[in-house]
C-alpha cells in the first residue's frame, strides 16, 4: 500500500492530482504551518495575455497553521473569480464540466482556507474520476510534531510500507529514519504532459481546471501521460 501526504492547495496543478492518483490513501495535512504567497491560497489560469492567478484573500497571522487560516469574506474574490473564468474558458470546449462544482464553490460562504482547498482538493480528484480515498491529518489524532516522524506515523497509521513523497522531499527528508521505520520511500517524478489549449503556446504548470475546461473526461488519460 502507498500513502502520499500534501497541504492542501487552491485549484491545484496535475502533478497534485497525479500524487494522489498513484497513491492507494491520500492524506491532506492541513495541521502545518500556513505558506504565505504560496499555492495554498491561490493558483493560475491562462489568458491571451499569459497566465493570471486566481486569488483567495485570506486573514493570516504568522504562525498560524493552515487549519486555523481564515478566509477574507469582505472582498469580492468570488465575483472576480467567476468573471476571470467566464473571460477566458467560456469558449472552451468542457466550459460546461465545471460549471456545478464552480456554481457551489463560490455561492457558499467560506470561513476556512483548510475547509474550502479540502473541498476543493475532493472534488476536483472525483470530476477527474480519481477514487483514491482522501483523509485530513486534523480528523486523524495526534501527531509528532517532527515532519518526518509525523510522515512515518501517517504511512504507519494506514498499515501502509510505502511512502510517495514529491520531488523535492530529496532535498530535506531523512531517509534513514524511513527505513529504520521500515518503510520504502518512492519519490514522484512527475513529467508535464502537453495538450491542447486556447490562446496560443503551450503553457504548463497552470491549475488543473485548465486541462479539463479544454478536455473534460479525456483530463485523466492526459494527466496520466496515456493520450
Amino acid at each position: 500500500m502507498i500513502v502520499s501526504v500534501h497541504q492542501p492547495q487552491y485549484l491545484p496543478w496535475l502533478g497534485y492530482f497525479d500524487k494522489i492518483d498513484r497513491a492507494d490513501v491520500f492524506i491532506l495535512l492541513d495541521t502545518v504551518q500556513y505558506k504565505k504567497n504560496e499555492w495554498q491560497n491561490r493558483n493560475r489560469i491562462k489568458t491571451a495575455q499569459g497566465a493570471q492567478w486566481l486569488t483567495v484573500p485570506v486573514t493570516y497571522r504568522f504562525p498560524q497553521l493552515i487549519c486555523e487560516v481564515g478566509v477574507n469574506g469582505c472582498e469580492r474574490w468570488q465575483h472576480r473569480q467567476r468573471q476571470a473564468l467566464v473571460t477566458n474558458y467560456r469558449r472552451a470546449p468542457h466550459w460546461e464540466s465545471l460549471e456545478g462544482f464552480f456554481g457551489d464553490l463560490f455561492s457558499r460562504g467560506w470561513e476556512s482556507v483548510a475547509a474550502l482547498n479540502i473541498h476543493v482538493v475532493k472534488r476536483l480528484a472525483a470530476i477527474l474520476g480519481i477514487t483514491t480515498p482522501i483523509h485530513v491529518a486534523s480528523g486523524l489524532g495526534p501527531l509528532p510534531e517532527e515532519p518526518d516522524e509525523r510522515l512515518i506515523a501517517l504511512t504507519k497509521r494506514f498499515g501502509a510500507r510505502t511512502y510517495l513523497a514529491g520531488s523535492g522531499g530529496r532535498d530535506y527528508m531523512d531517509l534513514s529514519k524511513y527505513e529504520r521505520a521500515g518503510i520504502e520511500v518512492v519519490f514522484q517524478d512527475y513529467r508535464h504532459p502537453r495538450y491542447d489549449q486556447l490562446f496560443g503556446e503551450f503553457e504548463s504548470h497552470l491549475s488543473v481546471i485548465d486541462l479539463i475546461y479544454n478536455h473534460g473526461e479525456a483530463s485523466l488519460p492526459i494527466l496520466r501521460g496515456l493520450s
